[in-house]
């Protein structure tokens, strides 16, 4: 894996804390581990390489953007955003895989960020609300995107992408809802695990993994 994102970083020092408190909350999600096995602990850098890995997942799956991560990464410049923006789409969209809009929002999250129109280094001192609408205000930058970057890069405990349709599989599997349920009732199921909805969302995420992949797959490529 590049040196930017890590699939089994070590855990934070209050992680069995949130983990007790969250099962008192939700005895069912102890089903996971259980099941799934150990939580492996998923990081991405802070500031412009982990947004711009949150716009690669944007609307498909882990797996192919992980994909395309690993190959826009491997181009010279690609993870600075005068680097980037130096990239032009036959880099961007034949080699790295990208889609032509996934290549417009990552030039406008470099220019953003060389305009000083995004601060991503000024987020630690942001609470969630503002540091979503911080980064919301950049076009290609939206809810889920940003909630994704705070909840891996940020290292935010109490995100929820509730617009996520893993999460939205993964928690109809594990109760055996006769639906995927739609953001707002997916939200509306969440509030009751604040304030650790990030780990509960980790713990959802970690369940779909398991119950869709095959073992050899649950680890990404590279």
């Amino acid at each position: 894996m590049p040196p930017s994102e890590q699939f089994d970083a070590d855990a934070p020092p209050g992680l069995d804390a949130a983990r007790r408190l969250l099962l008192l909350a939700d005895p069912a999600l102890s089903r996971v581990e259980e099941v799934a096995g150990p939580l492996p602990w998923r990081t991405r850098p802070r500031g412009f390489p982990g947004l711009l890995r949150a716009i690669c997942g944007q609307m498909i799956s882990d797996r192919a953007a992980t994909a395309i991560w690993l190959r826009l990464a491997a181009l010279p410049g690609a993870l600075t955003p005068e680097g980037l923006l130096r990239l032009d789409d036959a880099a961007l969209c034949g080699t790295a895989g990208l889609s032509r809009p996934k290549a417009a929002h990552a030039r406008a999250l470099a220019l953003a960020v060389v305009e000083r129109r995004l601060r991503p280094e000024e987020l630690p001192g942001m609470g969630d609300a503002e540091a979503l609408a911080h980064l919301t205000a950049i076009p290609g930058l939206g809810r889920w995107t940003a909630q994704v970057h705070l909840l891996f890069a940020e290292g935010r405990e109490d995100i929820f992408p509730d617009g996520d349709l893993a999460l939205a599989a993964g928690l109809a599997h594990l109760r055996g809802l006769p639906a995927r349920p739609a953001p707002r009732e997916l939200a509306r199921l969440a509030a009751s695990w604040a304030p650790q909805r990030s780990l509960a969302a980790r713990l959802i995420w970690h369940w779909w993994r398991h119950a869709t992949y095959p073992p050899a797959l649950l680890r990404p490529p590279g």
